[in-house]
């Protein structure tokens, strides 16, 4: 960029905030219930700052110059935030291509006469603002990764809860597929659990699994192998009927591995193991 374009940008900043303002706050698009006005504002003057201060001739189109690192640094925090706050791609893109513009519109206002280096700073203009849109999202992008990859996270740790059903007696409600990321889950949320209690009877119901394959099968086989090694038996409740069709057909063997039909039948027979005895009491009406 020429000494006096540069130089010119530089004296228009408060211009071109003004006017990337106005364009933000016109946009039909504006998420105001994720972003106030002056949180807006804000992150703009920080913005225009640290970008006119590195517009110079010499490091214009290298971005990977450390003169660059501050504008990286905040257009990489600020597209992280807006990830995590729940803006879109779209709308977080447009945060830069709004400035583009405003830019774009102070040069043709100021350089007039001169089309052929209109032309010419506009096109770097456009190159470096369409370099730093694709910084905007790349980092939008793994922050919204991270995002997806906690709430993973989360609702796997609320899919596996471990519920003691009775002294000495738990349970584990499985609901979805079960992969071996959510098997290791599983595993230990139910040791751990098991070892607090000092329970000696573990239930696997698998009601909400859709299907069971051989590599749910092998899964389910390392949870009660792990839960046995721990002291504790371990029973697979919830085998429906094309379930245990489809455990056949595939030539898998749970023959040594206690199972039933329900998790009502699973307790009762949890409960003849333990030798208790759950009884209803009449109530007499007295007269």
């Amino acid at each position: 960029m020429s000494q006096k374009a540069n130089q010119l940008l530089k004296n228009k900043k408060k211009n071109i905030l003004e006017l990337w303002m106005k364009n933000q706050l016109a946009d039909e698009g504006l998420r105001e219930d994720l972003i106030s006005n002056d949180e807006l504002r804000s992150q703009s003057e920080e913005l225009i700052n640290a970008l006119v201060t590195n517009l110079s001739g010499e490091n214009f189109t290298n971005l990977d110059a450390d003169e660059w690192s501050p504008v990286i640094e905040i257009l990489g925090g600020i597209a992280i935030t807006r990830a995590r706050q729940g803006f879109s791609p779209r709308e977080t893109g447009n945060f830069v291509f709004s400035l583009k513009e405003a830019i774009l519109e102070v040069l043709q206002q100021e350089i007039t006469g001169d089309q052929s280096n209109l032309y010419t700073e506009s096109q770097k203009i456009n190159r470096l603002m369409d370099s730093l849109s694709v910084v905007t999202f790349e980092t939008f992008i793994k922050g919204r990764e991270e995002v997806i990859l906690r709430q993973t996270d989360e609702i796997t740790e609320i899919s596996t809860p471990v519920i003691r059903v009775w002294d000495g007696i738990l349970a584990l409600p499985i609901i979805g597929t079960l992969d071996s990321a959510r098997t290791q889950i599983v595993m230990e949320n139910l040791l751990q659990e098991i070892v607090e209690t000092g329970s000696s009877i573990a239930i696997l119901d698998i009601s909400g699994v859709p299907a069971v394959d051989s590599l749910v099968a092998q899964h389910l086989i390392k949870t009660v192998s792990a839960t046995r090694l721990m002291g504790a038996e371990c029973i697979i409740s919830g085998i429906r009927p094309e379930i245990a069709q489809t455990v056949v057909h595939l030539g898998i063997d749970l023959s040594n591995i206690i199972t039933k039909a329900s998790l009502a039948s699973a307790l009762a027979y949890s409960f003849r193991v333990m030798r208790l005895e759950v009884k209803k009491i009449s109530t007499v009406s007295k007269p």
